[in-house]
């Protein structure tokens, strides 16, 4: 059964096309298109897609979306023309959106929306055909992606829904028009954008605006947005908390790979063990459960999913490395950053155990006014989690100026350049934690790592 077949592209679209086409699934990067797969050529900052129809079609695209006519293309391929390819991937996903008959549910927040929808989707998926954004696909064009590709049958699907700036929520929200609603908490990231606490407490709350008639939105109750974002949303709203709160998270004994868990979901008691380490994770594992019994699925059943989570790659995925004359532990958490996001990674590393705890550190961007300051105030939980830290980027240099001496490791301009410092610096039963905002590159951190523990394991040979 297609997912996108000619009748359902044309009443989605209004687009025409001279080869019926039929798809199984919808892509927007033709070096990654499969076979039988829709290309949109959309055009935006990374180029023209309508270059790459061409390519898309080779490598066996089942048709191309476009709204002008390629040159390298014959006349006879499989073009379905619009008249604006970023209106008709919009267009395909309310379509999608209108013929799916399963529960929905839309996860916002300044940190951890995206393990919160991983959780969601172990959760989910034990119980239903489940549904769930590729990666972090939570931007204008992620989500309605998202959507198109959306099986019309499953019984659940999870949207993650991102921002930068004031805006930008509401309209994805209405997109997805989720049953259940999540804003798992409101911190600084992007206050550089939004100027305040309370303007992006304003934004995450008005992913409400899509809820469906009589649908349920969950907030922070610790948050000290809490009732601002309540009384703003005209929703049904249930709480998620420590404190007094319809969805508690009432106890949780940490370890170095894992978490024992006692929660209270809707006033039934779960006690679990929560397959990755960290006080944090276990507030998501909580949240998640909370937004999952509210779409109607059964939190015991969640509970034991979640002992099988493991965090991706970026995103607290812990692994053993091969270093000179032994091992070593990577805390991979390259993929972002905000101050909350810093001090809850720095708590898993004060958690784990080894000979030295090495910290990696590249700026937190998109805090405005606010970074310098941002930045000097994770002094104290750096110094409480790891024996030596790295920094690059000058915002963390305000940091790595701030520590004692005998903390610190190196300083770096960039991540390109202490990428190698790093790899070098690596002993024998050290820890390190890699983690900063995304346009600071630390992948490249984690890369040199693995390089170089690649070749460690190949002279083991």
């Amino acid at each position: 059964m297609s997912l996108w077949d000619p009748q359902s592209l044309r009443a989605a679209t209004r687009g025409l096309t001279r080869v019926p086409i039929r798809a199984h699934g919808v892509s927007i990067d033709s070096r990654s298109i499969r076979t039988g797969q829709l290309f949109i050529a959309l055009v935006g900052e990374n180029g023209d897609g309508h270059a790459h129809v061409a390519a898309a079609l080779a490598r066996g695209a089942a048709g191309a979306v476009v709204h002008r006519l390629p040159d390298d293309v014959a006349d006879d391929a499989p073009l379905l023309q619009v008249e604006d390819t970023f209106q008709a991937l919009h267009d395909m996903a309310r379509y999608a959106r209108a013929r799916f008959t399963g529960r929905l549910v839309a996860v916002t927040g300044s940190v951890g929306k995206t393990t919160t929808k991983e959780m969601l989707r172990m959760i989910l998926s034990a119980q239903g055909k489940t549904w769930a954004a590729e990666a972090s696909h939570n931007n204008h064009w992620g989500v309605p992606l998202t959507l198109a590709r959306m099986p019309p049958d499953a019984d659940y699907a999870v949207v993650e829904i991102g921002m930068n700036h004031a805006g930008e929520i509401a309209p994805l929200a209405r997109l997805a028009q989720p049953h259940v609603a999540v804003v798992t908490n409101v911190a600084s990231a992007h206050i550089g954008h939004l100027g305040s606490i309370e303007a992006i407490a304003d934004e995450k709350v008005s992913i409400a605006e899509g809820l469906e008639p009589g649908g349920v939105l969950l907030l922070p109750v610790d948050s000290d947005q809490f009732a601002r974002m309540a009384a703003a949303s005209g929703a049904t709203v249930q709480s998620v908390g420590v404190g007094a709160a319809d969805h508690r998270l009432l106890s949780v004994q940490l370890h170095a790979d894992g978490s024992d868990v006692q929660a209270s979901i809707g006033g039934v008691h779960l006690s679990f063990t929560l397959g990755t380490p960290g006080r944090h994770m276990a507030t998501n594992a909580v949240t998640a459960l909370a937004a999952a019994t509210a779409l109607g699925a059964d939190p015991a059943q969640g509970a034991l999913a979640l002992e099988m989570f493991r965090p991706g790659a970026g995103r607290g995925l812990r692994r053993d490395i091969d270093v000179a004359g032994g091992s070593a532990i990577l805390l991979d958490e390259s993929y972002n950053a905000s101050s909350a996001a810093v001090r809850a990674a720095l708590a898993v590393l004060a958690l784990t155990s080894a000979v030295r705890r090495l910290a990696v550190l590249g700026d937190m961007l998109e805090l405005g006014d606010a970074g310098p300051a941002e930045h000097l105030g994770l002094a104290a939980a750096v110094l409480e989690s790891a024996d030596l830290v790295f920094t690059c980027g000058p915002l963390m240099h305000g940091l790595y100026a701030a520590i004692p001496p005998t903390r610190r490791g190196a300083h770096a301009e960039g991540s390109a350049q202490l990428a190698p410092i790093i790899a070098a610096a690596l002993r024998p039963g050290d820890a390190v934690l890699v983690k900063g905002s995304l346009g600071s590159r630390m992948k490249l951190v984690v890369d040199a790592i693995e390089v170089a523990a690649s070749d460690v394991t190949k002279d083991k040979v």
